[in-house]
């Protein structure tokens, strides 16, 4: 079986698998997001927006971190060109980006140091922090520059979306740095 074969049945096989977990387990993810970010503030850690994203359907849904946190967020905005930037996620309406999410396309591009710290929604990840995602590559080009790869990337899923098995990786997937999942974050050893 080819790679993008295994990838594509293996992405049909997660969301089925986070469609089905992730009902009863949100809440505790949710927390534990806001434990890890509170985790970060506390050891000085944390410095400008945190990078979160718009939930597409079966996508654990960060969006009560923006009245519950009072941080600085931001969101992604995909380009027609299949590029990703962070702009910050102010008062100012969302329009529909090139993927038609939500975004908020009139705010200014942040570059990589003025956020510190990336969520990112997964299928699956496995040990090495390979994530299985829609298979757009948004994220791993966006992550392809060593700008970004420095800031800390986390996966939000499901602890059931952890693969037991290496998942297939192509030369452009950028490993993240661990995941948050309902029994807490995990870092890539």
């Amino acid at each position: 079986m080819n790679q993008a074969i295994a990838k594509a049945k293996l992405r049909r096989q997660f969301k089925a698998l986070r469609a089905q977990q992730l009902p009863a387990v949100q809440d505790t993810i949710i927390q534990q997001v806001v434990n890890t970010i509170q985790g970060y503030l506390k050891a000085g850690k944390l410095r400008g927006h945190i990078g979160v994203y718009w939930p597409l359907s079966g996508e654990v849904d960060l969006r009560e971190l923006k009245l519950n946190l009072k941080l600085p967020l931001a969101l992604p905005v995909s380009g027609e060109d299949g590029s990703l930037s962070y702009h910050p996620w102010t008062l100012t309406p969302l329009r529909k980006d090139a993927c038609m999410i939500p975004a908020p396309l009139d705010e200014a591009i942040l570059d990589a140091d003025a956020i510190g710290l990336l969520l990112i929604p997964a299928l699956a990840m496995d040990q090495r922090g390979i994530r299985l995602g829609y298979g757009g590559g948004f994220f791993d080009r966006f992550r392809s520059n060593l700008t970004w790869r420095k800031v800390p990337s986390l996966a939000v899923l499901p602890q059931a979306c952890i693969s037991t098995e290496l998942l297939p990786r192509d030369s452009w997937d950028v490993p993240l740095d661990g995941w948050i999942s309902e029994t807490g974050v995990c870092r890539v050893k």
